[in-house]
């Protein structure tokens, strides 16, 4: 699933070619796409269609375009999903879902392999400029006003393994498989390890590495495995070149050469280093 760096990859060249342009027509192919748009697809192109965005956000995961009536197109990617930025006339995807195309000539296409994401039109909610449905995910650790301290001591203060909580939206957004993997490879922690055995020293250094791993991420593009997700000139990222621990099982660790494991988490797969991070001892026993 596309986490924080893929997302924000997708949200800035949205930016660039979106915002400003009027959305002049929508075209719905496939009415699971908008299936979170609770009235219908009739009235999900109603709402767009002669709006023009102006501008492109992000929390965590989801992203949206701020729309010029105060409305927002509200994007969750889920496992497959691909926001593109096509010449009109361009031949189809073969997962193409929604088509809108634009004053510029270019079409915004939502292409959806396992249409497990979605778009909306969604109101503002607490904030003017975050959508209601998002108004319950935590900031992320790129936000300019996420608070480190604070979420320091909410992350200690949580009876849980220290990966659920890092996965937990409600407490901190964008972090996913891939990343949470890296960060706790880096701070040589087991995911398994409880968050109320954490020092403050550890929990801060956790973030730091959360932090790190995304704006390196970020910085090249994001992470492409199966070819999925691409930004929206349909460019891959390259940041799989740089994993220390996700999907690289039997491999050898980078810090002690052990083979890196993987395990069943939460119905996905984790990958961790059984030197480097030793697991506690109710889960080695187990």
């Amino acid at each position: 699933m596309p986490e924080l760096p893929e997302v924000e990859v997708v949200r800035r060249g949205l930016a660039a070619h979106a915002v400003g342009r009027t959305v002049a027509g929508v075209e719905v192919l496939h009415p699971r796409a908008v299936r979170r748009h609770t009235p219908g697809p009739a009235d999900f192109a109603a709402r767009l269609e002669g709006r023009t965005p102006t501008a492109a956000l992000r929390r965590g995961k989801y992203m949206w375009l701020a729309l010029d009536d105060g409305s927002m197109l509200l994007a969750h990617l889920g496992m497959s999903g691909q926001m593109l930025v096509q010449p009109q006339g361009k031949p189809d995807e073969k997962h193409l879902r929604v088509r809108l195309p634009l004053s510029d000539g270019n079409e915004l296409r939502f292409v959806d392999q396992r249409t497990f994401g979605h778009l909306m039109v969604d109101v503002p909610g607490e904030r003017a400029d975050v959508p209601a449905s998002v108004d319950h995910i935590a900031l992320d650790p790129l936000d300019a006003e996420f608070v480190p301290e604070a979420f320091v001591r909410a992350l200690r203060a949580r009876d849980t393994e220290v990966k659920r909580a890092l996965l937990d939206q409600s407490l901190i957004s964008g972090v996913g498989n891939i990343y949470a993997d890296e960060a706790l490879w880096r701070s040589g922690l087991h995911g398994r390890r409880g968050t109320r055995g954490l020092t403050r020293a550890q929990a801060t250094e956790l973030l730091g590495h959360v932090r790190d791993v995304m704006t390196e991420a970020l910085a090249v593009g994001g992470t492409t495995f199966d070819g999925l997700y691409v930004n929206v000139n349909g460019e891959s990222g390259y940041f799989a070149r740089g994993l220390n621990a996700y999907g690289r099982e039997d491999r050898p660790c980078g810090r002690c050469a052990s083979p890196i494991v993987r395990e069943s988490f939460m119905n996905r797969s984790s990958f961790s280093c059984p030197s480097c991070q030793r697991p506690p001892r109710r889960s080695r026993t187990a």
